[in-house]
């Protein structure tokens, strides 16, 4: 295992990830730090990263760099973006963090910048087609994909600091400047020609930390159960409300906002004002929140060398496969209740009816079942069920997670408690439950069926005769114990399925 230190150098940050990279293509990021340096502030001026600026970011390197060598870093990777990239004071600046911290700093083009940050989204979403909408302190960028391949991108040398800084005036009323913002912008997005190609069915994902606030502010709002940033559904409409609220406040209103950053309450209507003019140029109805981008795709890069050729196919399975290694989960025992499981599946579908896309759930479920054992073995269910809900699950929607979340505490016993369910309103409902009690004893007698964890039972036939489903197994020796341990859901299975269960 190595680990590694990614710094990212922005406009208006500065961002620190230590990361553990596996021998098997997989990594974790295992501690964090950020600081507000502001490095953009001022530029537009003269062009010259100013002293206050350069000694603020110098500072944060420090701090990062022991961080990184208390940690045991192996190595750091170190880039810088839109600020840097302009200064005409470039060389200098680089010099000096190379004399008096010991880090050298590569200056991303505009290009590398742009497919870093796709990279991060690509490799950890799944969505075909997606228009990027990337708001940094410095620049915005946009990135327009399909088939997993980049066909537009621009970038636009204005970001959420340069433009505080450009409409900064103490005669207009803070939604003046906004509105002038929103004008200024929309200007820029009608230079942009390829704009007219971008389908309807595109979905937009924001990324950056204008929409990490954005999601903060509206999961408050609406009382969001899940503090999942990454792939949160936003409509456009709860935008607004939270754009026209924020948008007539003064800097010391809005830094009381709950989940608005106070460092960045004083630029935050300069980004809301761009994805105002940005939604509205597209008519977007509603845009996905990306938790992964630029630092993101180089942990893609560094762990998995292919990302640098072609995107991962498939995102779900490598997450998970993260996942089942990170928590130490018996891979052979999951991969087998996973076989089972989608083979219980397919062959019962005549009985419950769900369409396919419920395999991406069972899957889920089934991959890490027993992840709760982490913490201990009694009642590890409901410690597995707490664990898939906040373990970043790349790939699967918050619905989708969810649900698999309670398909997991179930593979013991139905465990649905009405207080934790109601929990989660807002993601699924009432009929769901149908739903998680079905998937939930197929997954019980899934794991069953490999109580040893040696795959002695290596496949199933079932057959729904009358009242009765007939599962016959194929097995490689003596499974009387994966037997008699699975017909112990043959009460769970008659009520979810109104027919008795008999295992051959």
């Amino acid at each position: 295992m190595e680990k590694i230190g990614i710094i990212d150098l922005g406009s208006n940050s500065a961002r620190l990830v230590v990361v553990d990279l596996f021998d098997d293509c997989h990594f974790m990021v295992v501690d964090e730090l950020k600081e507000s340096v502001r490095l953009g502030q001022d530029m537009d001026r003269d062009g010259f990263l100013k002293p206050q600026r350069v000694a603020e970011t110098i500072r944060a390197l420090k701090m990062f760099k022991r961080l990184c060598d208390a940690s045991g870093v192996d190595r750091i990777i170190a880039v810088a973006t839109a600020a840097v990239r302009r200064a005409k004071n470039q060389r200098s600046f680089l010099d000096e963090i190379q004399a008096s911290v010991g880090i050298k700093v590569e200056v991303l083009s505009e290009e590398e910048e742009a497919t870093l940050v796709y990279r991060g989204v690509i490799n950890s979403m799944d969505v075909p087609k997606g228009i990027i909408l990337e708001i940094g302190g410095g620049s915005t960028k946009i990135i327009y994909y399909n088939r997993r391949s980049i066909l537009h991108f621009t970038t636009l040398p204005f970001g959420a600091v340069t433009l505080t800084d450009l409409f900064k005036d103490d005669n207009l009323l803070p939604e003046e400047q906004t509105a002038r913002i929103e004008e200024f912008f929309t200007e820029q997005f009608k230079k942009i020609e390829w704009l007219s190609e971008v389908e309807p069915d595109t979905q937009m994902i924001g990324v950056g930390g204008s929409f990490r606030n954005l999601y903060k502010i509206n999961r408050i709002v609406r009382k969001y159960p899940l503090n999942t940033v990454h792939n949160y559904q936003f409509a456009v409409e709860d935008f607004r409300f939270i754009y026209e609220t924020v948008r007539v406040l003064d800097v010391e209103k809005r830094s009381r906002i709950r989940g608005l950053s106070p460092a960045r309450a004083d630029i935050m209507p300069a980004a809301l004002a761009i994805i105002k003019s940005f939604t509205d140029y597209l008519h977007i109805e509603n845009f996905i929140t990306g938790g992964c981008g630029l630092r993101e795709g180089i942990m893609f890069n560094q762990a998995v060398p292919m990302t640098t050729e072609r995107p991962i196919s498939d995102v779900l399975s490598y997450s998970l496969n993260t996942l089942v290694r990170y928590y130490g989960c018996n891979e052979r025992h999951v991969e087998h209740v996973v076989h089972l499981s989608i083979q219980l599946f397919k062959q019962l579908r005549v009985l419950h009816k769900f369409p396919r896309v419920y395999l991406k759930v069972l899957k889920i479920a089934a991959s890490l079942h027993d992840c709760g054992l982490r913490v201990r073995y009694y009642n590890h269910q409901k410690h597995s069920r707490y664990m898939i809900l906040n373990s970043g699950i790349y790939g699967a929607t918050h619905r989708e997670i969810v649900l698999a979340a309670f398909v997991a505490g179930c593979h013991r016993k139905e465990d649905l408690a009405p207080a934790d369910w109601a929990r989660y309103k807002d993601i699924v409902n009432d009929d769901d439950l149908d739903v998680v009690r079905k998937l939930g004893v197929l997954l019980r007698i899934a794991e069953c069926l490999d109580r040893d964890g040696t795959g002695m039972v290596t496949g199933l036939n079932c057959d729904v005769l009358g009242d009765s489903v007939i599962m016959k197994t194929e097995v490689a020796g003596d499974a009387m114990l994966e037997i008699r341990q699975a017909m112990g859901a043959g009460a769970e299975f008659k009520r979810a399925f109104r027919k008795n269960l008999e295992i051959l």
